[in-house]
């Protein structure tokens, strides 16, 4: 099974100082950073875009852009965020007709390609084949659009089943994710954990990113046995 990866989502961080939250999450343990890019269209709420990733991997040269698209046409965004500095796609597979195209298209500007369900979309809508062209699989545990939701505990079984079927893939959760839901995310199967208030609004982040970390990779140590 892949190793963990804790990814703040900087939704919940202050946009008006997002260099400086990146380079203080770095700092406090975290590999990635989950930017959640919204249009507006395939979910009620505006966010960021590709000028703002611009000008964060400016400031922060080796961050690892974990870019989550809720946007309604991913096809259309791909080379505005690949020249922005992203290092991950991951599209919703609501949003698209033909994710194994996307998928080649991500790839081809040399990207990492995630593929995302909402909480009402199966885990059987990634199928074998997109599951297989994928570098990562995302299972949303809120509806997306918007930060501090509540954990969607029946989105969890979709984790055991995508893992099922792909034992080395990357498998991320999304929404309400922080220490009180942790164990049920970690057990499941999924080792890329994002959060957003439980990391940024915490006192000592570097603590919680440590402790995500720690529950992710005692898990793992029972699916390998």
């Amino acid at each position: 099974m892949p190793r963990a990866i804790i990814s703040p989502s900087v939704l919940a961080s202050d946009f008006g100082q997002l260099t400086a939250e990146c380079k203080r999450m770095i700092k406090g343990g975290a590999e990635w950073l989950h930017m959640d890019i919204m249009d507006g269209h395939f979910v009620p709420n505006i966010t960021m875009g590709a000028p703002i990733l611009s000008c964060v991997y400016k400031g922060v040269p080796d961050i690892f852009m974990d870019c989550h698209m809720m946007v309604a046409q991913p096809e259309k965004w791909v080379n505005d965020i690949a020249d922005a500095g992203g290092s991950l796609y991951c599209f919703h597979i609501e949003a698209t007709s033909d994710a194994v195209s996307l998928i080649n298209a991500i790839h081809a500007r040399n990207m990492k390609a995630g593929v995302a369900i909402s909480p009402d979309t199966p885990s059987t809508a990634i199928t074998d084949e997109i599951g297989a062209a994928a570098d990562m699989l995302l299972v949303m545990t809120v509806y997306p659009g918007r930060g501090g939701q509540k954990f969607l505990e029946r989105c969890v079984p979709k984790v055991a089943e995508l893992r099922a079927r792909f034992p080395e893939k990357d498998i991320e959760v999304d929404g309400g994710v922080g220490p009180k839901t942790i164990d049920v995310c970690a057990n499941a199967g999924s080792n890329v954990i994002v959060a957003g208030t439980a990391i940024f609004g915490a006192p000592n982040p570097e603590d919680v990113i440590a402790s995500l970390k720690a529950t992710v990779t005692t898990a793992q140590a029972r699916f390998s046995k």
